[in-house]
């Protein structure tokens, strides 16, 4: 079973920067894309982004310009390179990957954007 652990998180002012890392167990991200989902108090698990295996990348339109991912391979690490925060950035942010129907997800970590 891949494990999938997210860090990074934490709190931040508005306008400030964090950099999200997501470890996997094995060597699976050349394998499968990734993406990185938010949920928030109250409202649904929603895509953030994500990379497809040969590279290309999609985001949801309330990040875009704002946030990037990336991915090394090498390291087993994909990245959520997340700028210019704003408070309704605030949520547990998670990553996923796998095959379709058998999917990893990783417990999680906190970002909250707040003054």
């Amino acid at each position: 079973q891949v494990q999938l652990v997210e860090s990074g998180g934490g709190l931040v002012q508005p306008g400030g920067s964090l950099r999200l890392s997501c470890a996997a167990s094995g060597r699976v991200f050349s394998f499968y894309p990734v993406g990185w989902y938010r949920q928030s108090r109250g409202k649904e698990r929603e895509l953030v982004a994500d990379i497809q295996i040969r590279g290309s990348t999609n985001y949801a339109d309330s990040v875009k310009g704002r946030f990037t991912i990336s991915r090394d391979t090498a390291k087993n690490t994909v990245y959520l390179q997340m700028n210019s925060l704003k408070p309704e950035d605030t949520a547990i942010y998670y990553c996923m990957s796998g095959p379709r129907g058998s999917e990893w997800w990783g417990q999680g970590t906190q970002v909250t954007v707040s003054s």
